[in-house]
């Protein structure tokens, strides 16, 4: 099943996507995707209803993240060996992991804001793990039991707060809108091996990146479990698994994002997302 949130930003509706790619309001059945409602077992009951029997939504309404009430938005570095190669650096022995704040979650096709004085605004293209139940010290054979299912991320960030101001990578993460999220959230029937995926990123319709889930280092069942062991997951929780090769800062002159350019992004079955950049006031 493929779930959405959509309406104003901070008064979004959970909506079910129907067979014919139209939204249907779900608000008679869940509050929410938040919390005990993206349960797996919670989403599985879901596919008893009938979507013809849901209000359909008009198409005009704006996206919002595709889950709510995250707490933790964790992200994996250089955990494809191909991009790890273009950027010269080398694959870590252990995940690296750092944070984005949650802060920077944004719908899918909301503005994509250029923080005041940043030269160097970058994409990434990465597939999301949303969390569906708490998970503490989980094995790896049983780590996909805690997902409640996978999402198209934009993991933006601006490379020189990240790498030339010192300190952590949070902070060239962490800007408002770099977060975009969704449009859907897809339970795990419909993704039968998440390191299967073809992920890929235009900008200006050229295409910057095209890789798949195949190169990643640390497989998303891994990586559950790797973290469950330093913290708990809880419902909601997005786990930002990395991202393939093309990105800006790789290129050779570099090349960064500006006010006015069109981010297009997506990932094999789990959607689309598209963003225009605009300088933050």
């Amino acid at each position: 099943m493929k779930f959405v949130r959509y309406g104003a930003q901070g008064a979004e509706k959970p909506g079910l996507v129907d067979a014919t790619g139209a939204i249907r309001d779900l608000s008679g059945h869940i509050s929410d995707l938040s919390g005990a409602s993206i349960d797996p077992d919670a989403l599985a009951k879901l596919a008893s209803v009938d979507p013809a029997s849901l209000p359909l939504v008009s198409s005009d309404e704006r996206l919002g993240a595709c889950v709510a009430g995250t707490g933790k938005f964790i992200c994996i570095g250089l955990n494809y060996s191909d991009h790890a190669a273009e950027t010269g650096a080398t694959v870590p022995p252990e995940p690296i992991i750092f944070m984005k704040a949650t802060s920077a979650i944004s719908g899918p096709n909301d503005d994509l804001l250029i923080p005041r004085g940043s030269e160097k605004t970058d994409w990434e293209v990465e597939l999301g793990i949303v969390i569906g139940r708490k998970a503490k010290y989980v094995s790896e054979a049983e780590a996909l039991d805690y997902v409640a299912g996978y999402c198209t991320i934009h993991d933006v960030s601006e490379r020189a707060f990240q790498t030339e101001r010192s300190g952590q990578w949070t902070k060239g993460k962490s800007c408002d809108t770099f977060g975009p999220t969704g449009p859907w959230l897809v339970t795990k029937d419909e993704v039968p091996d998440p390191q299967d995926l073809r992920l890929w990123l235009k900008v200006n319709g050229e295409t910057m990146q095209d890789g798949t889930t195949k190169t990643m280092v640390y497989g998303v069942a891994y990586l559950v479990s790797y973290l469950s062991q330093f913290m708990s997951l809880q419902p909601g929780d997005i786990i930002s698994t990395g991202t393939p090769p093309g990105v800006g800062m790789g290129m050779k002159p570099p090349r960064y994002l500006k006010p006015g350019d069109v981010i297009e992004l997506g990932i094999d079955g789990l959607g689309s997302q598209r963003q225009t950049a605009r300088a933050d006031a």
